[in-house]
């Protein structure tokens, strides 16, 4: 069995964290790397039901999420995850003033190599899941603020699709669990 590398994309909504991860996913799949995008479970989770959010639903979308990356665990070596456990616990924080204990027993931010958090400099896109337009900005301090009281230095990615990918990119190189990879210097 192998190791599985778990990459997190985190941060506020509209910020381009499905873009980035399916981005980053192809991209290493494009250069032979065992990748897997794994997407939002939200998504899915609110495909055939209306956007109403109970404590309920939220420990429900973690769940389904962990779920998903154990899947795509089964056959790919790395993981690039649009969403964890921390934007659950973003969101009942933000939605309910805390989160549940049954939502904390899911959060485990150690789990990933690599934290990828995407910052506010892209236009807002309005989507039946978002609702938050003008407090991006203070979503993104949250998200800093927790990754900052568990230990998580992750990385910020600003500018255009292109610029976050190779910033991505280049932290990814930066893991001493990529130092083993034969496409460690490969280029974009």
């Amino acid at each position: 069995m192998s190791i599985i590398h778990r990459i997190a994309v985190v941060g506020p909504e509209s910020c381009g964290k499905s873009t980035l991860s399916a981005q980053l996913a192809a991209s290493m799949q494009a250069q032979g790397v065992r990748a897997s995008h794994v997407t939002e479970y939200a998504r899915d989770y609110y495909a055939n039901r209306p956007y109403q959010v109970a404590m309920p639903d939220i420990e429900a979308i973690a769940c389904g999420q962990l779920q998903a990356e154990q899947a795509a665990a089964r056959q790919h070596d790395w993981l690039v995850c649009d969403t964890t456990v921390l934007i659950c616990k973003i969101w009942a924080e933000v939605a309910f003033g805390q989160a549940s204990p049954a939502l904390l027993q899911h959060y485990r931010p150690q789990d990933y190599v690599l934290t990828l958090l995407t910052a506010t400099d892209i236009p807002w896109q309005p989507d039946p899941l978002r609702s938050h337009p003008a407090e991006r900005d203070w979503l993104l301090s949250l998200y800093q603020a927790e990754l900052a009281a568990v230990g998580i230095v992750p990385v910020l990615l600003q500018g255009s699709e292109a610029q976050r990918l190779q910033q991505a990119w280049h932290a990814l190189r930066q893991l001493p669990e990529w130092g083993g990879n034969s496409l460690k210097n490969n280029q974009l």
